[in-house]
């Protein structure tokens, strides 16, 4: 009996699923000093459920979950700038700038990658009926 899907593509995303993962979270972390960031490595990081569904598409996201991440994501985004700006802390600690950046590129990568995720899998399963 024939399968779907073609051992050569799971083969191939089993190799290459690491290789964009880590380049994924290298841009994020990287993007405070050299072009990239959270939108751009978020990105990269979306394209790995992408990948990973092209290697193996039985396998199966709950998107509440990943909803709920994005969610989470959005909300922790909006009290740190509001909490940085408000207390004033860029003026109170030199060092907080990069820190904060830091953190903002994480939070927008996750942000970012949960949600081309939920996009791609709601183009998969509910609007290929």
């Amino acid at each position: 009996m024939m399968s779907d899907h073609s051992q050569l593509l799971e083969r191939a995303m089993g190799i290459i699923y690491p290789i964009i993962l880590i380049f994924g979270v290298y841009v994020i972390l990287n993007g405070h000093i050299s072009p990239g960031g959270g939108f751009q490595g978020g990105a990269i990081l979306g394209s790995v459920f992408i990948a990973k569904y092209l290697g193996d598409p039985i396998q199966i996201l709950d998107l509440k979950t990943v909803q709920t991440i994005e969610k989470t994501a959005l909300l922790v985004i909006l009290l740190s700038a509001t909490f940085y700006v408000t207390m004033n802390l860029y003026a109170i600690f030199t060092g907080t700038l990069y820190i904060f950046f830091i953190l903002s590129n994480i939070l927008i990568g996750i942000k970012v990658a949960c949600g081309m995720t939920v996009i791609f899998y709601r183009f998969v399963f509910y609007e290929s009926r």
